[in-house]
């Protein structure tokens, strides 16, 4: 952020008030000053206060200061007026106003972060996307991916300087605050680079958040684009695999849309169709007709890739016990779990049984 920007505005304001009025950065520095004396000053334990109450006001010292919305969950900056009265107060919040328009117009103008976060918010015409890369000097060609981290429970700000901590090159990579819970990570990767290096950094980013600040996360893991105008593209792709994992891959915190197989195109399906294709599947009696025990024989049979002898030994049964439980599902259900295509019909209907759950439907 320029500081050339907010002195601009301080200077002008000095037009309506006898008042000295400037702008401190989050370590304390006046960064800008109606009173030029007092530019470059360094006010800690104004920044201390700051931080401590950044929602209200702050009186110390004889002037009243008051942070400057931001992304993160520190203050970035924030305004001061001299004086600990209610004029004071009135003309310090005016101020905030003031800069922060200046402030938001600043970044939208020169900011990469606020560039890439509104390429993936769609927030941006593809036309201006090529218009703003230019004049950012802006690397538009290179592989990227987005990572997307969501919080487990009570949400915490600082997983931003956590992930930044990691990957601080904010010229390269950007970590941006997309909700109260996601962060996503725009990482910019080798000309090699493939799964395994997402699946790399996104279990560094996890092991990170759970060491500093004990939280649990679940991380989607969008593809490799060549381009920033497919950056949305990949962000979404993030989002899927955490929506969709949420249904299919419960034991897994880490899900990659490039594994997502058919349960993504299960979950894209209207929720009628679902439910007409499992009665379709299941003419002679529902699937919750099967009990525990026999879901677990099935689940165990898909496992070890429809292998009789195999998934006997992994139950600990015989095998002529294995074969008179697919006989008692096949007269259940009419389906033969040892042919191939009974199998994958059967496999199916399950996964969209569980997605109809996920969406509050019993059938």
């Amino acid at each position: 952020m320029s500081s050339r920007v907010f002195q601009s505005v301080v200077l002008q304001m000095k037009d309506c008030s006898d008042r000295a009025v400037g702008v401190i950065d989050g370590q304390g520095t006046v960064v800008a000053c109606n009173e030029l004396t007092c530019i470059g000053e360094k006010w800690s334990s104004c920044a201390a206060l700051l931080a401590a109450e950044q929602e209200g006001q702050v009186v110390s010292g004889g002037y009243t200061f008051k942070a400057l919305p931001g992304w993160s969950g520190q203050f970035d900056y924030a305004a001061f007026v001299k004086g600990e009265d209610d004029q004071a107060a009135l003309i310090c919040s005016m101020a905030v106003i003031a800069l922060n328009g200046a402030k938001t117009y600043y970044e939208e103008k020169n900011d990469k972060a606020t560039f890439v976060k509104n390429i993936l918010c769609d927030n941006i015409l593809l036309g201006d996307i090529y218009v703003r890369a230019k004049e950012l000097h802006f690397v538009s060609e290179a592989p990227r991916a987005v990572i997307l981290v969501r919080q487990q429970g009570t949400p915490d700000a600082f997983a931003v300087d956590v992930i930044s901590g990691l990957y601080p090159d904010k010229q390269s990579d950007f970590v941006l605050s997309v909700s109260e819970t996601d962060v996503a990570l725009v990482k910019l990767l080798g000309e090699n680079a493939d799964a395994r290096d997402l699946q790399k950094i996104a279990q560094n980013v996890q092991e990170a958040l759970s060491r500093d600040l004990g939280i649990k996360t679940v991380v989607g893991i969008g593809t490799i684009v060549g381009h920033i105008r497919d950056l949305a593209r990949t962000y979404k792709e993030a989002q899927v695999a955490i929506d969709v994992g949420k249904v299919f891959e419960t034991e897994r915190s880490i899900i990659n849309y490039e594994n997502l197989g058919i349960g993504r195109l299960i979950y894209q399906l209207p929720t009628t169709l679902c439910e007409m294709f499992l009665r379709e599947v299941f003419k002679k009696n529902p699937i919750d007709a099967l009990d525990q025990e026999t879901l677990f024989t099935i689940n165990k049979f898909f496992e070890n890739n429809l292998n009789v002898s195999e998934t006997a030994r992994k139950l600990f049964v015989h095998r002529n016990t294995l074969v008179y439980r697919l006989e008692k599902i096949k007269k259940l259900t009419g389906l033969d779990l040892r042919e191939f295509d009974d199998a994958i019909t059967f496999k199916v209907a399950l996964m969209v049984k569980k997605y109809l759950v996920s969406r509050g439907i019993e059938s």
